[in-house]
């Protein structure tokens, strides 16, 4: 660093253009008298003893008498060193937070919020799935899945249903089979199209970034219950119920569990339609009291807005108005999903079926 730099970065430290003179002076000299230094940094004769006990007050510099003469001398450097240390440090965290604040709002009291770099969305997915309780639903790419692959993880070990779409581009279709889903999701699609990062949590959050074009990226942060609806069919519908499965880790003949009730519903209706009833649990809470409850019984009987096919099958698209499931139990029948018309309804968060012998959640 050369002087002018230097005397700069001084003045960045808060010393005035003569301090910082004055400073390399009596760096340069050693000692100095007050009047030699005026004359060599060209600092007026009627200043230099203020500048100097500016010096003095900030440890710069020390001054004693000699030859009845007031002289100077720098201190000893640590301390002014750890000074301008902390300076930089406070500047550089300064620095970062302004860039922190500029690329990734606050979301807190907010319900949606813009953001200018996908890894703020990952990051912001990332913190919420520590939180996630009931269901996280995903789509990445198999670099984005590398990303995330711990957070689903730590879900999956605390019982959370992962939903997770894999989308490759048709030029790499192939990528998927190389990828361990173990531990990782509770169901795996692949999607053999480009798709924008999408993950929902608990039907709640919504994390989505399009990545469309390098000076067209973007990210949305949504916290809201309705928005996050809309993203929910946009999955179910785009990402997730016409693709085919890679992985599930129900094993066949074992109980099916559930945490949505539309999925249920299509897996179970050709089933409950042909009259057969299926023992069930169903844990979730009374929408008129909001109290838990825990439910064990039968299905019997599925109310839909459309009728049934005349396989006894349900689309997505008929299910879209309602979708009901009635269980026995108790002696009392419950509406597993809402809108019951005389039943008690009960919003469920998870559904637990004994599979029936010879069936499977493919609807065979």
């Amino acid at each position: 660093m050369d002087e002018d730099e230097l005397r700069d970065g001084l003045r960045e430290a808060g010393l005035s253009q003569y301090e910082a003179d004055a400073y390399l002076a009596v760096l340069e000299r050693g000692t100095a008298p007050a009047v030699k230094i005026a004359e060599q940094t060209g600092i007026p004769k009627s200043r230099i003893y203020d500048v100097i006990e500016d010096l003095e007050r900030d440890d710069y510099v020390e001054t004693f008498e000699q030859d009845s003469t007031l002289s100077a001398r720098p201190r000893d450097p640590s301390e002014v060193m750890s000074d301008l240390q902390q300076r930089a440090n406070k500047l550089a965290t300064t620095a970062e937070a302004i860039e922190d604040r500029w690329e990734r709002p606050e979301i807190s009291g907010h319900k949606i919020s813009i953001v200018k770099r996908f890894d703020s969305v990952v990051e912001q997915f990332r913190a919420a799935a520590e939180d996630a309780t009931s269901r996280i639903q995903i789509a990445v790419s198999p670099s984005q899945f590398e990303a995330v692959r711990p957070a689903l993880e730590d879900a999956i070990d605390r019982g959370v249903f992962v939903k997770l779409c894999v989308a490759t581009g048709l030029e790499d279709p192939h990528a998927v089979d190389e990828m361990e889903f173990a531990d990782v999701a509770t169901e795996v699609r692949h999607r053999t199209l480009p798709a924008p990062f999408t993950a929902l949590i608990d039907r709640s959050h919504t994390f989505f970034s399009s990545q469309s074009h390098p000076t067209d990226q973007y990210g949305i942060i949504i916290d809201d219950l309705t928005l996050t609806y809309v993203f929910h069919w946009y999955f179910q519908g785009a990402l997730w119920g016409t693709w085919p499965h890679v992985y599930d880790s129900v094993a066949e003949g074992t109980k099916l569990e559930y945490v949505n009730v539309r999925e249920c519903v299509q897996d179970i209706a050709p089933i409950v339609n042909d009259e057969t009833a299926i023992p069930a649990t169903v844990n979730g809470f009374d929408l008129q009291t909001g109290e838990d409850v825990n439910l064990s019984g039968e299905i019997t009987e599925i109310i839909s807005a459309a009728p049934p096919n005349d396989d006894g099958s349900l689309t997505l698209t008929q299910l879209a108005g309602q979708a009901t499931i009635v269980l026995e139990a108790d002696g009392r029948e419950y509406g597993i999903g809402g809108r019951g018309a005389t039943l008690e309804d009960i919003e469920a968060t998870r559904i637990v079926l004994d599979q029936p012998e010879g069936w499977s959640e493919e609807g065979n």
